[in-house]
């Protein structure tokens, strides 16, 4: 995994290739798509398969109350496209300078002068420089002009609806992560920082690591079967996500018991994939019932996790 945050030091490895620019939120199914593609063109120009994305979303800086959630992290997007095959990720760091470039000095200054990309590969849906200037049409002028090969790889649909980040960013809102997964690359991931919670998981027999400073979006409320990394090892976990009202408690949290891991975690990042949903939060008459309630959890989280 390779990535370049400074445009002005980019190894020589990483120019004369193929190109695709764009967002790659959560890098689903339209994504491998593109990626195949961009992979084939890197392989006619003999040069490597590059993805520059933005770091943040430039609607982050336009229009921050209008920006969504992100499904994924830089990092981890880049892991998600070395897996597919792509050499480097320019995660560019984007900033005004940026977002006043005109479609034309985006093109020329970047793709042509910094990448010296040889090949570009897009989505039909692309837009770029000041103001969204640069529609898909012209760049494919551009990109003619230039002597670049040029494509636009068609949207990919999933039970007859187009497979796009706003689609799985409802479904997690849903909860629908199963859905949410058919249409991803990888399974759903969030990461957090474990920190001490009530401590009451413990006491009933089901520690669990409390994620705080997530970063990306959250499913619904509920259980899930899910599975957490640590040192690189994956543990199957059921994962409560929400209030606890059995004990009055209100505050919602990310609590993940892992199945089959006992030490301290605490201070450590976690990374914990989500499955599929297991239940609804709800209130139980007593401890005793919670407890009875949550054996079945990590059964059936541990069936799900390892299958």
């Amino acid at each position: 995994m390779h990535i370049i945050r400074d445009l002005n030091a980019i190894p020589i490895e990483a120019l004369g290739g193929a190109v695709s620019i764009g967002n790659f939120d959560g890098v689903h199914r339209g994504h491998v798509a593109i990626a195949e593609r961009l992979l084939e063109r890197a392989t006619e120009v003999a040069g490597p398969a590059i993805v520059f994305t933005f770091d943040p979303h430039p609607v982050r800086l336009l229009r921050p109350d209008q920006c969504p959630p992100p499904l994924t992290w830089t990092e981890r997007k880049a892991e998600l496209l070395a897996g597919l095959g792509v050499d480097w990720i320019v995660a560019y760091p984007t900033d005004e300078a940026l977002l006043q470039l005109s479609a034309i000095d985006f093109f020329d200054q970047i793709v042509r002068h910094k990448l010296q990309a040889k090949a570009l590969v897009e989505g039909p849906n692309f837009f770029f420089g000041r103001n969204r200037e640069g529609n898909i049409e012209r760049l494919a002028d551009m990109a003619r002009l230039a002597n670049l090969l040029f494509d636009v790889v068609p949207p990919v649909s999933v039970g007859g609806s187009i497979v796009s980040s706003s689609r799985v960013r409802d479904l997690i809102r849903a909860g629908n992560v199963d859905h949410a997964n058919d249409l991803l690359s990888a399974p759903y991931r969030i990461r957090g920082l474990v920190t001490h919670g009530a401590g009451r998981g413990a006491k009933i027999g089901f520690p669990t690591a409390n994620l705080s400073g997530i970063d990306t979006l959250l499913p619904a409320n509920g259980v899930y079967a899910g599975r957490a990394w640590v040192d690189a090892i994956a543990y199957p976990a059921a994962i409560n996500l929400g209030p606890s009202p059995t004990f009055s408690d209100a505050m919602v949290r990310v609590e993940v018991h892992l199945i089959g891991y006992h030490e301290a975690l605490y201070g450590q990042p976690l990374e914990v994939d989500f499955l599929s949903k297991l239940r609804d939060i709800r209130p139980f008459a007593s401890p005793a019932a919670l407890v009875e309630q949550l054996q079945l959890d990590v059964e059936q989280a541990k069936g799900i996790a390892t299958a």
